[in-house]
């Protein structure tokens, strides 16, 4: 590879083949490294947050909060690995090797795909939850979400090899230089990438959440109408508690934020590119990030349980005895 005079490299031990280093003026370098450390600081701290509230009090112990738990895990790898690895490919050279390039784009995808999957399973438990809310406790248990989410993950992670498995043969085929750190996805697999993980998914996540708020409007035009108790048990749709209408609610807000973040990576595919570079692209370092940071935030305005447990976190109240017994609804 011929490079201009001058230009500083990234290997200059390798002259012909190491990539230029980015010439991005300084104060513009320095602002995207304060923004994004400080967006990435902020994410992995209110991530583990959620993360030590879940796990720690017992009363927070519910199905729905293990699907949040798994998605807040998905929201602190963003925060921990994904922001950083993405603020070195645009502003710096990578000189981590290509083996150590291949984990990072597998591990990207991994992130993305799971929390696809969590919000597919959180749609489904809202379902469950107001539209046959007498046969919730023994369809949605325990020991099923989790199970549920471990074949998530693992379904994540045996997907998401097929986009990198040709990078582990042949570490480095899609870059032009040393010092880079791409992942090139080819039409054909950006295609069932679009289908699996992006039509199939929001048609569900739609599809159940209109079937929710349609029987959530039909609820509240009742209570409003003082229809009688019998008239409701006649109904085919049973009354749900008005607190699984309000976690309906607050989770619809998560679900809408989610698919505004995702829909913009999809739209490179729906534009028909032979070739989709991931890694050209600012949308993990901006849109992606973003979201992950969104989430708890969207949990502190809307959940209470999750500012009393900040609470008692930072004022290591947690630290004491008996405080995974603490009444946190």
């Amino acid at each position: 590879m011929e490079v201009e005079d001058g230009a500083e490299l990234c290997f200059p031990q390798f002259p012909n083949t190491s990539c230029k280093k980015p010439l991005s003026p300084w104060p513009q370098t320095l602002l995207i490294h304060i923004v994004c450390y400080s967006i990435s600081l902020i994410t992995v701290t209110l991530n583990l947050l959620i993360f030590i509230s879940i796990s720690h009090f017992r009363q927070l112990h519910t199905p729905t909060n293990i699907l949040l738990l798994s998605l807040a895990v998905s929201d602190f790898l963003v925060g921990l690995v994904l922001m950083p690895g993405e603020v070195l490919r645009k502003t710096s050279c990578w000189f981590l090797g290509d083996f150590v390039c291949f984990l990072y784009n597998y591990l990207s995808i991994i992130i993305t795909a799971s929390s696809i999957g969590d919000i597919v399973l959180i749609s489904v438990d809202r379902y469950v939850a107001i539209c046959d809310p007498l046969h919730y406790n023994t369809r949605i248990t325990m020991n099923r979400v989790k199970l549920s989410v471990c074949l998530c993950w693992l379904y994540s992670a045996s997907y998401s090899f097929l986009f990198v498995k040709d990078d582990l043969t042949q570490p480095g085929r899609y870059n032009s230089c040393y010092g880079e750190c791409l992942l090139v996805i080819d039409y054909f697999t950006g295609l069932i990438d679009l289908v699996l993980f992006f039509i199939v998914p929001v048609t569900v996540i739609v599809a159940l959440y209109l079937r929710v708020f349609a029987v959530a409007v039909f609820q509240a035009r009742a209570m409003r109408s003082h229809i009688t108790a019998v008239t409701l048990q006649l109904s085919v749709t049973p009354k749900a508690k008005k607190s699984e209408l309000k976690a309906a609610r607050t989770l619809g807000v998560l679900v809408v934020v989610f698919l505004m973040c995702l829909c913009p990576y999809y739209c490179v595919s729906l534009a028909g590119d032979s070739f989709i570079n991931v890694s050209s692209s600012y949308y993990f370092l901006f849109v992606w990030q973003f979201n992950s940071c969104l989430n708890p935030v969207i949990y502190a305005f809307l959940y209470p349980w999750f500012r009393k447990g900040v609470k008692l976190i930072v004022t290591l109240q947690i630290l004491q005895p008996g405080s995974r017994e603490t009444n946190m609804l």
